[in-house]
């Protein structure tokens, strides 16, 4: 008895010299800097959507004024047909978009309206068929269905955009 003892305290003890030599050897830090790493990065991830964001704050006006979508414009437009149409520039030709497309540029939009402070996806639809935007529901002002109509054709693969947008 006395000997089976003897050799779980001689036991314990190499295994304790074990552990303070392991944790010696391999520092409890690697956890640590990889949470400091992934902290940095999410920091750089951060400065880029900002510098997206304003960036694409800064080109709005120029758009709005080129696509005529300016307050007045849009005023006079809803008054005559009660809608707002604008088509892009460039025509994506006469190819058929399929249904995951028209997902895709629905889902781009509507995450475009959530970064916008003065637009809300909550109030405001968005049906995309074969690259044709409808939006619909009520915003503040008239020069925000012209914010929103940008934003939507500033996406890909929108071939057109039709408003139904009501100021409220």
């Amino acid at each position: 008895m006395r000997r089976f003892f003897n050799g779980l305290l001689l036991g314990i003890i190499v295994g304790a010299g074990a552990l303070w030599s392991y944790i010696r050897a391999y520092p409890v830090s690697a956890p640590l800097e990889a949470e400091r790493r992934a902290r940095a990065q999410a920091s750089k991830a951060l400065e880029s959507a900002q510098s997206v964001a304003e960036q694409a704050k800064q080109a709005l006006p120029a758009t709005l004024e080129a696509l005529e979508l300016r307050a007045d414009d849009i005023k006079a437009e809803l008054a005559a047909t009660g809608k707002v149409v604008r088509q892009r520039a460039r025509i994506l030709g006469d190819a058929v978009a399929d249904a995951t497309a028209d997902a895709r540029i629905t889902a781009a939009i509507k995450a475009k309206l959530t970064t916008d402070p003065e637009l809300s996806v909550l109030v405001i639809s968005v049906d995309t068929t074969a690259g044709r935007v409808t939006l619909a529901g009520t915003v503040a002002a008239p020069d925000l269905v012209g914010r929103a109509m940008a934003l939507a054709l500033a996406t890909e693969g929108v071939r057109e955009v039709i408003s139904t947008l009501q100021v409220k």
